[in-house]
């Protein structure tokens, strides 16, 4: 999943110990369905503080009119990734929620932000149960077989210790070490490629350990149950934050990617109505605006929203 930090206050508890929600970056998977939450956590609008934007009619008539009749996009996401999306006070919240959001005025629609495993949401693209996505997809070739992406943002996978890197972690380096990360995530893919070429030296494999949810990957993490974890830069940003001095980011972020909004294949009109609703708001300013309240790094930031970019 990649992002940056310095945000609305949000407890260290409830960032950390989302149980039972299930996020990121990464690769696609066999469809998971919903997760189950006990409360209206799993989905619903953002919280009332997202930036205000106005509607373009001329982008509105572009939306199906499916979705015009109903009033509203449903949207797939895996709401355990802060500062991106997760859960705040029973409501989605993060960047991608208030950009959500924002897209949604703009286009003159209510976004209904479904919780669901990360690795079930482009499945369910495909089945039509969730009309867009937006989870920090990175936009990879395999991505864009099957579905639509716009680009919004570019973030890396950064690697994270506990403070003073006590075990001489060095994300070039990880063999023979233990690295938590989330399933389905790019990430997953990345440690894959590390320990074919461990093993191939004749190093140690990395030990990897796969979890659901990112705020899972950062408690093994923190309880010192791994020596390190991998995630998108935003994310691992905002845990270093978030955990007062227990975590440290080692390194600089690599293979940066942009994040893209999921639309099903030969999304048509619907796809131009989505990427002029990210262009307009990267025009009027609004988008900078979010990325400030969420504390992502303006290096990440694009100046050009595009449909299926060449990845």
């Amino acid at each position: 999943m990649a992002r940056g930090t310095q945000l609305k206050a949000i407890a260290l508890l409830p960032a950390f110990a989302l149980v039972g929600l299930t996020v990121a970056c990464g690769a696609g998977g066999s469809g998971a369905g919903n997760v189950n939450t006990s409360s209206s956590a799993a989905s619903g609008t953002a919280s009332g503080d997202a930036v205000a934007v106005a509607k373009d009619d001329a982008l509105a008539a572009m939306v199906p009119a499916d979705i015009k009749a109903d009033g509203k996009i449903v949207v797939g996401q895996d709401q355990s990734y802060p500062p991106n999306e997760f859960v705040d006070g029973g409501k989605p919240a993060g960047f991608d929620v208030d950009l959500g959001t924002a897209i949604g005025q703009v286009l003159g629609v209510q976004m209904d932000f479904q919780n669901a495993a990360f690795d079930g949401i482009i499945p369910g693209i495909g089945a039509k149960k969730y009309e867009l996505a937006m989870s920090s997809f990175s936009i990879n070739a395999e991505r864009l077989q099957s579905v639509d992406m716009i680009s919004y943002y570019s973030a890396g996978t950064s690697l994270a210790v506990l403070k003073g890197n006590p075990d001489g972690l060095k994300a070039d380096d990880l063999c023979g070490k233990k690295v938590a990360v989330q399933k389905g995530t790019t990430q997953v893919e990345d440690l894959d490629k590390k320990n074919a070429a461990c093993t191939g030296a004749g190093k140690p494999a990395i030990e990897v350990t796969q979890l659901q949810a990112q705020t899972d990957v950062n408690l093994a993490l923190t309880a010192k149950r791994v020596q390190g974890e991998l995630a998108d830069s935003p994310v691992i940003d905002y845990a270093v934050k978030q955990t007062n001095g227990q975590l440290e980011s080692v390194g600089t972020p690599y293979d940066t990617a942009p994040y893209g909004i999921v639309l099903p294949k030969n999304s048509g009109d619907f796809g131009k109505a989505v990427q002029g609703a990210v262009q307009k708001l990267i025009d009027s300013g609004a988008y900078k605006k979010i990325l400030d309240k969420w504390g992502l790094n303006a290096a990440g930031a694009v100046t050009k929203s595009e449909i299926n970019p060449a990845s």
